[in-house]
């Protein structure tokens, strides 16, 4: 089986209470909406997650492809989207280096790896923060960057669909 044909899972990272650190949850949301709103024959699992490394782990253990979105603090400007397979590459040193949990999503991905508990197919988004202060509310570069990362996930499950 291929990852096309397989269980996809879309799993959105984040603190809702945090400002842009909810930007995972608010994509996870509108990835649900526009998918059951298009319908499809694709079973696709849309989870809303903490981010805490091993749960993420037993999360994506039955899935052939997964996306994860998530907010990243680096180096680069506000609403800049960071995307990469972590089945091909190792995740970029300077996405994933903040994280809030004892083993987050870059440590994760590379203990998934040597274990052997990787999906066949494994897509990061990482989408460049500007406030992660206390409090609710996206600023304005995440919440336009989010909906270029939908439509780009939404694109690709449809895509997968077709072939």
């Amino acid at each position: 089986m291929t990852p096309q044909q397989g269980r996809v899972l879309v799993i959105g990272v984040g603190n809702r209470f945090r400002r842009d650190d909810g930007a995972g949850l608010v994509a996870a949301r509108q990835i649900r909406d526009r998918l059951s709103s298009c319908g499809g024959d694709r079973p696709v699992t849309v989870i809303e997650h903490t981010g805490e490394g091993t749960s993420l782990i037993a999360a994506w253990n039955q899935a052939d492809t997964v996306y994860l979105i998530d907010a990243v603090a680096s180096t680069g400007a506000a609403g800049a989207i960071h995307c990469w397979d972590a089945t091909e590459q190792a995740p970029p040193a300077d996405a994933l280096r903040c994280s809030t949990h004892a083993v987050g999503i870059g440590d994760a991905i590379q203990l998934a790896q040597a274990l052997g508990q990787l999906p066949r197919r494994l897509v990061v988004f990482g989408i460049e923060g500007q406030c992660f202060e206390f409090g609710e509310g996206l600023t304005a570069p995440v919440q336009q960057s989010i909906g270029r990362v939908v439509d780009r996930i939404v694109a690709e499950i449809a895509a997968a669909e077709l072939s």
